[in-house]
């Protein structure tokens, strides 16, 4: 567990989620039973954390980190926004960030690009976004934090892309920026997984809600969405007993199905319903593991 919360540690400093660095070093250091130099690599980075970016260093804004998901235009956004403004957004410039956007091999580089493209005033970068969408086989997180980024700049059209090999056409305007704007169907697969999962070990919900979000960023749009976010009961059983299963997979390397399938009560009638949300939540993690800096999957 403790190689987990080093690699998510990580990826959120490399993603520049500050927030979510520090709320993920308080709880580090309330944890017991670690080696002195874990803990004093934590404060250390922790110290340096709240010394280069004080706006996050109050209790307040700790309360406030609780609320990033439904607040997706925060304070660490609003600075970021004053950041770029302040610098002058030319064409050039623009073509250079949409260059990045469309070329860089690191998909994290792609990813800051993107944040910079949201504050950009010049509206030529909208056209050349969706066409970039529309005719290009890009990787599906990319293809997501596009059409958010599109979204937070006010674009109101559909899209018409490929994602992990369906045809589909979306409204940039109904693309969810948090976890709150999902249908409820899909929310209500995370919160039955947690309830189960926390039982055993009251950490695997911080991570059963990283893993989903990831597999919201591959799946939206698809036939299997449209599936999860089906109001019947059936679908949110068989979807939250196979994010149980993939969590298992990634974190411990091993699930034990017989018991998850009991603890979801999957039968006989929802058995294949199961193994297809297995099947495609284990595709996924596969693909997220093999992420690395490739621009495929």
């Amino acid at each position: 567990m403790l190689d987990e919360y080093q690699i998510q540690l990580t990826r959120m400093l490399e993603a520049e989620q500050f927030e979510e660095a520090k709320r993920l070093l308080h709880f580090l250091l309330q944890c017991q039973g670690q080696d002195d130099v874990h803990y004093s690599e934590w404060e250390s980075l922790l110290e340096w954390l709240n010394m280069a970016f004080p706006a996050y260093e109050t209790e307040d804004a700790l309360q406030m980190a609780d609320q990033a998901d439904d607040d997706p235009y925060g304070e660490e956004e609003r600075l970021r926004a004053e950041l770029l403004k302040s610098e002058q957004l030319d064409e050039a410039y623009m073509n250079q960030i949409v260059y990045i956007i469309q070329n860089h091999p690191m998909l994290e580089q792609q990813l800051l690009a993107l944040e910079r493209a949201v504050y950009m005033s010049l509206p030529l970068i909208d056209d050349q976004l969706i066409q970039w969408l529309e005719s290009e086989q890009i990787h599906p997180v990319l293809q997501f934090k596009t059409l958010q980024c599109l979204k937070r700049r006010g674009v109101d059209r559909s899209v018409t892309l490929e994602r992990m090999g369906e045809k589909v056409t979306l409204a940039v305007a109904d693309t969810p920026l948090s976890l709150s704007e999902y249908p409820e169907p899909i929310s209500a697969i995370l919160k039955k997984t947690e309830s189960v999962i926390e039982q055993d070990d009251p950490t695997l919900p911080y991570f059963a809600m990283e893993l989903w979000k990831d597999c919201l960023q591959f799946l939206y749009g698809t036939a299997t969405y449209a599936r999860m976010a089906d109001e019947k009961v059936l679908s949110t059983q068989c979807f939250a007993a196979a994010l149980h299963l993939t969590l298992c997979l990634t974190v411990y390397g091993r699930a034990n199905d017989d018991e998850i399938r009991d603890l979801y009560e999957i039968n006989d009638s929802s058995r294949f319903c199961y193994e297809q949300a297995c099947r495609v939540l284990r595709q996924v993690a596969v693909l997220l593991q093999g992420n690395g800096d490739e621009h495929q999957p």
